[in-house]
């Protein structure tokens, strides 16, 4: 009795330690999600500090933040289609592009990472809709036919933009990029913000609400930059997979889904609504029931591995970007003195 008294200890033990493996799962990925949200934070306060000075007509400083190009996707768009057409970086927001390459990557090899561990207006939504679960005790979602049809939604707009951006021609790029609206295009979107008009706070304060009730209801319905993420993400080798023969069918996998997928009759998630944020996994009561791997060679995948991907990912492309002088806009200081004071009357080129 006493030798299966300890066998089952040890069994408990063995089934603790990776039931906390699993659930570090989280921790690891909201640390990064954290991480980076704060990064956005500084560059965005530095991006103020920068506009301000040129407002007042003080001499740029500090420093414009290159980084907040990434809030630039669709300048990343027409800068990544500017060097496939002519091999050239281009010398107007580089970053933009240094960055869109790095987060469609991140979602080529490890799921849509970008949206679940990165993207910091994916965070804050993700923040809003579990405080909303927890004063609600519970989320929402519309019908399925609605919900079918709002996230089409994101996909005509992702269509949109790729249709503008592809019918450009390099000479049609550059002009864009060079003109004083795209020279100060990352201005003219942080003015948005500060002077927010009635409509604006309007449709903001719904996106709000709509996420304190609906998870990831930007995401999951509006954003077109996710939906490209989402289609890079079908060709990632890293799949969520249900072990049948360990799954107790318990559901809590797809209650546990931000994107309400049905984990629990699935072997493998394929679908581009697939965060990779493993919260099905996490929840998990099942031992080996449900895991994350590299479906080629059928390898379970750490959640420390997938940060550290990304993580390494985003470090390697933008430190090497630094280095070979493919980071900061050759924008200098004295046209940015002139052009931000009267950033209201540049309109959008046709």
């Amino acid at each position: 009795m006493a030798v299966e008294e300890q066998a089952e200890v040890k069994r408990g033990r063995k089934t603790w330690r990776r039931r906390v493996e699993r659930d570090r799962s989280q921790v690891i990925r909201r640390s990064v999600q954290a991480g980076f949200l704060l990064l956005n934070l500084y560059l965005g306060y530095e991006f103020v500090r920068f506009v301000q000075a040129a407002e007042q007509g003080m001499a740029v400083s500090p420093t414009r933040p290159p980084g907040v190009e990434g809030w630039l996707p669709i300048a990343g768009m027409m800068n990544t289609r500017y060097f496939l057409l002519t091999g050239k970086v281009p010398a107007i927001h580089p970053a933009a592009m240094v960055l869109f390459v790095t987060f469609t990557l991140c979602s080529l090899l490890f799921r849509k990472a970008f949206c679940g561990w990165l993207c910091p207006v994916g965070t804050l939504s993700e923040y809003l809709w579990k405080a909303g679960r927890d004063v609600a005790g519970r989320v929402f979602f519309p019908p399925r036919w609605l919900d079918i049809g709002l996230r089409g939604v994101k996909y005509l707009l992702l269509g949109f933009f790729l249709y503008a951006v592809l019918g450009m021609s390099a000479d049609g790029l550059a002009a864009f990029l060079s003109s004083p609206y795209g020279l100060i295009a990352d201005v003219k979107m942080l003015n948005f913000f500060r002077y927010l008009g009635p409509t604006g706070a309007t449709v903001l304060g719904v996106l709000v609400v709509g996420s304190f009730f609906i998870p990831n209801f930007w995401c999951r319905y509006l954003c077109p930059y996710g939906a490209l993420m989402g289609l890079a993400s079908l060709l990632s080798p890293l799949r969520i997979r249900r072990v049948p023969a360990a799954c107790i069918d318990c559901a809590k996998c797809a209650k546990a889904c931000p994107s309400k997928l049905p984990v629990d009759t699935l072997i493998q998630i394929r679908s581009a609504e697939c965060l990779g944020c493993m919260e099905c996994v996490a929840v998990c009561p099942a031992e080996g029931a449900l895991h994350m791997e590299v479906t080629p060679v059928r390898r379970r995948v750490r959640p420390q591995w997938i940060a550290a991907g990304v993580l390494g990912l985003f470090l390697l492309l933008t430190g090497v970007a630094k280095l070979t002088g493919h980071w900061h806009s050759a924008i200098p200081a004295a046209v940015y003195e002139r052009l931000i004071p009267n950033a209201s009357e540049f309109d959008h080129p046709r």
